[in-house]
């Protein structure tokens, strides 16, 4: 199992979510926790599709941390 970090942001009306490792990886929803659900699906199609394609699985790179200012 592999562990990417993902961003979610609030939008106009809903929320939307991507995965810097996985570009073109991406999910909207109307909850947070709806994000969260349709990335791990999108994630999990998306490296099927990369291996499909004979193509290599980009590792988890990105570091998340909090900054308070």
């Amino acid at each position: 199992m592999m562990r990417y970090a993902v961003v979610i942001e609030k939008a106009a009306s809903n929320y939307s979510g991507y995965v810097p490792d996985l570009p073109g990886c991406v999910a909207t929803g109307a909850t947070v926790e709806a994000v969260e659900c349709e990335l791990r699906d999108a994630i999990r199609f998306h490296v099927e599709g990369l291996k499909a394609d004979g193509l290599p699985v980009p590792e988890a790179t990105t570091v998340v941390e909090f900054v308070e200012a």
